[in-house]
């Protein structure tokens, strides 16, 4: 059996929920479906990651969500239930703003981010806007698209390893089989990029939006944002603020969120600036999942390289 040391602040705060429930239910109980522990998690990454790693032994969960998880509010019924499961596992560096306002049981709670607080980029004077069906936000305060960086999706994909070990101890051998694949998945997508920026270089680039804080600085990229929506199709005025940037800032690239609208694209155009999508995929995608995208977003990524086809 492959041994796993586990940090004892885990230890600590899933012995609780390693006793919880009844194991041999077949029925939901709240911290059981059909015999299976419930797994909690607040983000399609981590929602992902539990998957690949529990496999069939544990019951992941990640609600429905109409909009960025990131900026969600859950109803008390999705709290209820939250409460209830086994395991929570939430991302941390402020993506659960709902959080401050929600009692969520330490016992089960596991901040998956934890691990490299002292490595969280904070964000200063960030002007409020709206995502459409978000509301309006802002992003000052603490950067939290951390998985974006594969080497802490790597730690985070860790805690969640470790905490599933704990809370499913006779399933150490498969857990860890199971993580060990992710592993490998994150590290190639690790070296791909790596490659790729290394190919990039220090070539200025823009992005729609402030979520690439943790990826520019893992693969050395020169992005600055502005605050545009891939549905919606920039005003002259959020175009001038662009072309402002680009006096000092020569970009010949956007990086969207999401697949930008085609007369986006177009607008851009007309000033020397392609469009690229580079997805973080934080809530569940029309197609694939968590690690297509990454793979996709890769692909997509190798058009910014000098002396790629665009």
């Amino acid at each position: 059996m492959k041994t796993t040391f586990l940090p004892l602040v885990v230890l600590g705060v899933l012995l609780l929920a390693a006793g919880c429930g009844d194991n041999t239910s077949n029925e939901s109980s709240g911290t059981h479906i059909d015999g299976k522990p419930v797994v909690y998690t607040t983000n399609y990454p981590l929602f992902y990651f539990a998957q690949r790693i529990a496999g069939s032994v544990a019951a992941v969960q990640f609600p429905e969500i109409d909009g960025d998880p990131a900026f969600w509010q859950p109803e008390d019924e999705q709290v209820t239930s939250m409460q209830a499961a086994s395991l929570i596992l939430i991302n941390g560096a402020t993506y659960e703003k709902w959080a401050t306002t929600v009692s969520l049981p330490s016992a089960k709670t596991i901040d998956t981010s934890a691990g490299f607080t002292d490595r969280f980029i904070a964000i200063a004077d960030a002007a409020t806007h709206s995502h459409g069906k978000d509301g309006e936000h802002s992003h000052t305060g603490t950067a939290f698209t951390t998985w974006m960086d594969f080497d802490q999706a790597r730690q985070q994909a860790l805690a969640v390893r470790d905490a599933l070990i704990v809370l499913l101890p006779d399933q150490a051998d498969t857990l860890s089989a199971n993580a060990d694949t992710l592993l490998a998945d994150l590290a190639k997508l690790d070296t791909d990029i790596q490659s790729i920026a290394t190919a990039i270089g220090n070539r200025p680039l823009v992005a729609s939006h402030p979520v690439y804080h943790y990826f520019a600085r893992r693969y050395a990229l020169n992005i600055k944002p502005v605050l545009w929506e891939p549905e919606t199709v920039p005003s002259a005025e959020e175009v001038n603020v662009l072309q402002a940037i680009l006096a000092e800032h020569p970009a010949q690239w956007m990086i969207w969120e999401g697949e930008p609208a085609a007369e986006s694209v177009a607008l851009l155009k007309t000033i020397g600036v392609g469009s690229v999508v580079v997805d973080p995929a934080g809530n569940r995608p029309d197609a694939g999942d968590w690690l297509t995208v990454m793979q996709q977003n890769v692909a997509n990524l190798k058009k910014l390289a000098p002396g790629s086809a665009d």
